[in-house]
């Protein structure tokens, strides 16, 4: 989907200040509320916004411990590994990859004891072949989307 300016400057927003009500994001805009809420509208239904929700901190909920852990599958079982995944309450995202291993999942825990336990639950999986985990020491570059939405903008703006 193509972003415009409009868009681009919506997006920012967003990002920046994600409380601010539509009524007050169409005055810093300096667009009408219809106008505003019809782009949103559409940014929604076209998938380029995809939540509202607040971002929540593992570390603060009691699980500071992140690792990826590789997991490689038995040939044809890569759906019922991803499905019984899902009802792993640690594991906060799951990918199918390509390269050395099937999925690439993102795991969170209390400590590495926790770490080892959820571990040993994956690699008891039915399809399970083997895992390999990475424990992060430090976050160096946080989720954002900014950046990349104002790379969007000056193309758009082009």
């Amino acid at each position: 989907m193509a972003v415009d300016e409009l868009d681009t400057r919506i997006l920012r927003l967003l990002l920046e200040q994600p409380r601010t009500s539509v009524r007050e994001y169409a005055r810093i805009l300096g667009v009408a509320r219809g106008t505003l809420q019809a782009r949103l509208d559409r940014l929604e239904r076209d998938g380029v916004i995809t939540g509202t929700g607040p971002d929540l901190s593992p570390a603060a909920l009691g699980h500071p411990v992140l690792a990826f852990v590789h997991i490689e599958v038995t040939q044809g079982h890569l759906d019922d590994v991803g499905d019984a995944l899902a009802a792993v309450p640690e594991i906060v995202e799951a990918f199918s990859i390509t390269g050395g291993g099937d999925l690439l999942t993102r795991v969170v825990a209390r400590d590495n004891a926790h770490l080892e336990d959820v571990i040993q639950k994956l690699i008891s999986l039915p399809g399970v072949v083997r895992t390999r985990t990475e424990v992060a020491l430090r976050e160096r570059v946080p989720y954002r989307l900014l950046p990349l939405v104002e790379s969007i903008g000056r193309t758009a703006g082009t």
